[in-house]
């Protein structure tokens, strides 16, 4: 397992300094990033306002299942390895090896996305700069941050959080004003007037059933992160009780910040807009949130917008590269990994993890050679689908666990936190991460030729991750768990 991560172990241990308000922040904060504020306008241009809310509802609700299953795991057993770690105790340990790696090439992936995204943001201002400086300096930063220490990473996620937490809110404000007819920017006719553009060409639900399974991936893409209060767990004070906490408000935070925010940009932008992040993603660097200032006459706060997008890039990248090498410091500790991954220096910090994450992450680089736009696509597409595979392991974790103590006979009073809705809530969870997986690029086998470049692009994640999970059976001969042999954690131990 994991080292020991009590708050006076070892200097080469991970440290227990994560407050209650860093949880509850780090478990927001690291959703809320390019997913929300730049490819938020990807779901509206091609599913139609209608299909881009509905979506967001449904994947939202999904991931509210997600995180009342892992909550009630990470609070039982908090350790850094998370969700990787109970699919090795109540899944198998092959299954736990592939969901590891896959989450670390997940998230180091992602933090390659965010620093392209950061060229195109930053484009807003130096049109003519050179992307890559600028990718560069924020992996620094990122790096940096992750190199003083635990708290100190949690004190910067804390005020970048807070930051993108405040923006939506007062973004959700403007554009209620404007829908209102109390700011300008709205339609002429008054507030119904703004409900005139959900009927507008194939509005509300352009593209039909297939756009919307196109665009849930996208929507998926703005939700990662949430599961983040499962690797801040194993370094957070008092798990058994700020996990529950922070769980419990995901729910109302995806309903605030998510679908109001989405439900805003579509009843005052058209889905026909061409500044709309569209396949070509036009002009990224101009996101929705900052055309609705735009059209309110804020041209200034259009600005200090953008410059609040560029933070937000910051702090998901931030988050990202936590969260990664402390899934790969983990997978070093169970012997899943190098072990050269595992040193941690005096202040608690895995720098060898560290160093390899930020190594992944350098393929934002490869827009010095093709276009950023285009590596911006290659590398969503990819930690996407990825991120999909990480909540399909943590359904399925959860629903063992429970199925296991269940069947050694054990009180479920004793767990510090316990998820409702079971079975549906993993089984729902299970279901639609399947359906949205499987059906993204269902298209491609029905045309007259098969599209065999874009069937690999789309789906190479799940062969990858079936592959190493049966490798590592292969190699190691391990097996399934017995719902009788598990080990439940040390609540229930």
């Amino acid at each position: 397992m994991a080292a020991d991560n009590s708050k006076n172990a070892a200097p080469t241990a991970l440290r227990r300094e994560l407050k209650a308000r860093h949880l509850s922040m780090i478990a927001i904060g690291g959703s809320i990033g390019t997913g929300l504020f730049v490819a938020s306008g990807a779901t509206i241009s091609q599913a139609g306002p209608g299909g881009a809310l509905l979506a967001y509802m449904i994947v939202g609700l999904m991931v509210y299942f997600l995180m009342t299953s892992l909550g009630e795991m990470a609070a039982n057993l908090p350790v850094s390895g998370s969700f990787a770690t109970y699919g090795a105790r109540y899944v198998d340990e092959g299954f736990g090896f592939a969901l590891g790696w896959n989450y670390w090439y997940n998230w180091a992936v992602t933090i390659a996305v965010d620093l392209v995204a950061a060229q195109l943001v930053m484009a807003y201002w130096f049109p003519d700069g050179n992307g890559m400086l600028w990718s560069a300096l924020f992996l620094a930063i990122m790096f940096g941050l992750n190199a003083i220490s635990v708290k100190g990473f949690g004190e910067a996620e804390y005020w970048f959080a807070a930051i993108k937490v405040t923006t939506v809110i007062l973004f959700i404000g403007v554009g209620v004003l404007m829908i209102l007819g109390i700011v300008r920017g709205g339609a002429p006719e008054g507030v119904w007037g703004n409900f005139a553009l959900w009927s507008q060409g194939d509005a509300p639900f352009a593209g039909g059933f297939s756009a919307l399974i196109g665009v849930a991936m996208i929507v998926g893409f703005s939700f990662q992160g949430t599961e983040l209060i499962g690797i801040a767990a194993g370094e957070s004070e008092n798990p058994a009780k700020n996990v529950p906490r922070a769980v419990r408000q995901v729910f109302w935070r995806i309903l605030l910040f998510y679908v109001f925010a989405i439900l805003v940009i579509s009843l005052l932008i058209p889905y026909t807009d061409p500044h709309l992040l569209k396949n070509d993603l036009g002009d990224i660097s101009v996101s929705p949130f900052t055309l609705v200032f735009e059209r309110a006459g804020l041209l200034s706060a259009a600005a200090v917008m953008n410059a609040v997008v560029l933070t937000s890039v910051l702090s998901a990248g931030n988050s990202g590269m936590y969260a990664s090498t402390r899934m790969l410091y983990t997978l070093a500790c169970q012997r899943m990994a190098p072990r050269m991954f595992s040193y941690v220096n005096k202040r608690g910090v895995p720098t060898m993890a560290l160093l390899a994450t930020t190594v992944v992450a350098a393929l934002c680089f490869l827009t010095n050679i093709f276009s950023p736009q285009l590596v911006y696509i290659w590398l969503l597409n990819l930690s996407g689908m990825t991120g999909f595979i990480a909540w399909l392991g943590i359904a399925i974790s959860h629903y063992r666990f429970r199925k296991g103590f269940e069947a050694q006979g054990l009180d479920l009073n004793q767990l510090p936190y316990r998820a409702s809705w079971f079975p549906f809530g993993p089984i729902f969870a299970f279901v639609l991460c399947m359906v949205i997986t499987l059906g993204q690029n269902y298209e491609a086998f029905m045309a007259d030729r098969i599209d065999w470049t874009g069937v690999v692009a789309t789906y190479i994640g799940l062969p990858l991750f079936l592959l190493i999970w049966g490798g590592y059976r292969l190699v190691k001969g391990t097996h399934i768990v017995k719902y009788k042999d598990m080990q439940l954690g040390s609540n229930v131990d």
